[in-house]
């Protein structure tokens, strides 16, 4: 029984991952380009990608949360074969770190610039409403693109660990 909850565990783990990195490179590579090509305004392609950003973030806490479950499940198991480097805790801790912040701090912050550049009626009140908007969303982007960075490099550990083992056995 133990060694299927170690299957469990582990294949949790590497979807949660894979929904992190994955979704992210979606909404960058996909999901952005088709918004401001398809729907003409700003404003409704401005709310769509905010809207899409929330979900995205809804599943990120997901992962952070099964993978911060599965490192303590492999922790615990005590288990030589599946246990977790430091390099991995590190990473995570950040990604953990820095998806806390975009969640509770700036993308509601920025969601709420963009509600009131979105409200504004004068045109040199509104630019300016814009500018606020986008001094903001420029760093949110770069961090974005550092937990996706991390996100990215967790893998190719935990493909280089499994590739270790798989070294060791054969």
């Amino acid at each position: 029984m133990t060694r299927w909850w170690m299957v469990c565990c582990l294949t949790l783990e590497w979807l949660a991952l894979g929904v992190w990195v994955g979704g992210l490179l979606v909404l960058i590579g996909a999901v952005i380009p088709a918004v401001f090509n398809t729907f003409g305004g700003q404003d409704v392609g401005g709310l769509f990608l905010t809207q899409a950003f929330e979900g995205y973030n809804r599943f990120v806490i997901g992962a952070v949360t099964i993978m911060c479950a599965a490192a303590w499940y492999r922790w615990w198991s005590g288990d030589e074969a599946v246990a977790i480097s430091r390099s991995e805790l590190v990473l995570l801790a950040g990604m953990g770190l820095i998806a806390f912040v975009i969640v509770v701090v700036l993308h509601p912050h920025a969601a709420s610039l963009q509600a009131q550049a979105f409200a504004v009626k004068e045109e040199a009140a509104r630019k300016a409403a814009f500018e606020d908007f986008f001094r903001v969303l420029i760093p949110v982007r770069a961090i974005y693109m550092v937990n996706l960075a991390l996100g990215i490099l967790l893998i190719g550990i935990r493909t280089y660990r499994s590739l270790s083992r798989e070294k060791v056995l054969t």
